[in-house]
């Protein structure tokens, strides 16, 4: 559950082939304007609909004045998200209503659920697509171009956009996501994606290795590997004579060359093994870097969650991550004010925070979404004033324990990926350690893509400084 901040720019049925993307040389008669909004499994759908765009003859543009097609994929994990759509398909309207031939269409978890506000109620939009029916867009593109309201939300068991390569939209040219899977099977009480993204399935492995080696031979250095939960990935071969995990998938990804970093998000602490931590262990190109959401620190508040485990069963799964990996980075998702809390339960995320002391935590007051079992078992019941009080509590103890892990960094040498020039100075870089550290140094003679060994001198609570060894 990464909140991401909006950002302009399932892989397909089993066993079919990835085609590597070739150069763009085509002249494009149509523009498409796309921004996506929520998690990073939604910014790499955003790519894979450029790509059928493309085929269909659209180019990118990154101004929607020239745009023929907008399109706004959603997110539905908080009403905050929700609302921050509904403004700016408002503004979108307002833009049709100078320039009728423009189409505007509503892609991701918001368009089953909202489809009918949108399109009849509100009238903001044309077309409404769900996650599992971008193969359609061409198809729904003719036929909003008659005038009629086009939509496709319906869910697919085997949809995973397997042979389709992504265009990369706003891209650094040296990380990338890789979807591995779509949908998820847990029922977590106050979530969503089940009902927006369907049950789980898992892409072909040859065809996430083929999509992960094309990225490095055009000089990608970094690609995180997406699924809603990495750990349960499982697939096998079409004739039935190979079965391949999670460990196996990413120890395939990790051969392909030590000089690509492999990350993966996102971990269910039910479903991490010790398999996945001994195949981290053996590759130093692997990231010691896990995402292990804990939600809440109290385990009844985690049993009306229906998160599956207890803090007891959590603070063991962060010993074993620990002890097979000592130097290993854990962030998290916390959720607080969720239904029926009390100050006891609060108080025990906030020592479950104390014990883990995250180096990057998403935190979020509890936003009733509808349509899932909390909304429809539970009263939200917490006054928005103690959820913003508590949430606080929250965050000012992370920021306390962020800069504690930095300053423990100061003085150490470490290895970073150079993505690109720093946004207060051109005569600064920065990058990212194994760890999922920003450090920023100065340039010399280095450049994006590098590898860098930096002595660090210095650090704010969201950033290490340091230079270059030469």
């Amino acid at each position: 559950m990464l909140e991401l901040v909006p950002k302009t720019h399932d892989e397909a049925r089993q066993g079919e082939a990835y085609a590597p993307a070739q150069a763009d040389t085509t002249t494009y008669t149509k523009k498409f304007y796309i921004e996506s909004y929520g998690c990073q499994m939604n910014f790499n759908d955003s790519e894979i609909v450029a790509s059928i765009l493309q085929e269909e003859g659209f180019g990118a543009t990154r101004n929607y004045e020239e745009a023929d097609l907008v399109l706004l994929n959603t997110c539905s994990i908080r009403e905050k998200a929700e609302q921050t759509v509904r403004k700016r398909l408002s503004e979108f309207r307002r833009i049709k209503d100078a320039n009728p031939g423009l189409l505007v269409g509503v892609l991701g978890c918001m368009a089953e659920r909202l489809k009918t506000k949108f399109l009849e109620e509100e009238k903001l939009v044309d077309m409404v697509i769900g996650p599992d029916a971008y193969r359609t867009l061409p198809a729904l593109i003719e036929e909003a171009e008659t005038g009629q309201k086009a939509v496709n939300v319906l869910l697919s068991r085997e949809e995973t956009y397997a042979d389709i390569s992504p265009v990369r939209l706003d891209s650094n040219g040296v990380t990338a996501f890789v979807s591995i899977m779509r949908g998820c099977n847990n029922m977590c009480s106050f979530c969503v994606v089940p009902f927006t993204r369907g049950r789980e399935r898992s892409r072909d492995a040859y065809s996430v290795v083929a999509e992960a080696t094309d990225l490095f031979e055009r000089g990608y250095r970094e690609v995180t590997l997406l699924g809603q939960n990495v750990d349960s990935y499982y697939w096998n071969s079409p004739d039935g004579s190979e079965t391949v995990n999670f460990a196996n998938l990413l120890e395939r990804v990790a051969l392909i060359s030590p000089l690509l970093r492999v990350r993966f998000s996102t971990s269910h602490p039910k479903d991490i093994t010790d398999e996945v931590l001994h195949t981290m262990a053996k590759y130093e190109n692997i990231c010691k870097y896990i995402h292990l959401p804990v939600q809440s620190g109290s385990t009844r508040v985690l049993s009306l969650m229906n998160r599956t485990y207890t803090r007891e069963w959590y603070i063991k799964k962060v010993e074993r991550i620990r002890e097979i990996l000592p130097d290993c980075a854990l962030s998290t998702d916390v959720i607080t004010g969720f239904c029926t809390e009390t100050e006891e339960d609060h108080q025990d995320t906030l020592s479950m925070m104390e014990f883990a002391k995250y180096e990057l935590a998403y935190m979020f007051a509890y936003s009733e979404r509808p349509g899932t079992l909390a909304a429809r078992r539970y009263t939200d019941d917490i006054p928005e004033d103690v959820k913003k009080r508590r949430l606080n509590e929250i965050i000012t103890l992370h920021r306390r324990h962020s800069l504690e892990g930095m300053q423990k960094d100061v003085g150490k040498t470490l290895k970073i990926l150079v993505e690109g020039t720093s946004k207060k100075s051109e005569a600064e870089l920065y990058g990212r350690t194994d760890q999922n550290k920003v450090v920023v140094f100065p340039k010399e003679h280095f450049k994006k893509g590098d590898y860098v060994t930096v002595t660090v001198h210095g650090c704010t609570a969201g950033t290490l400084l340091g230079k270059a060894v030469l």
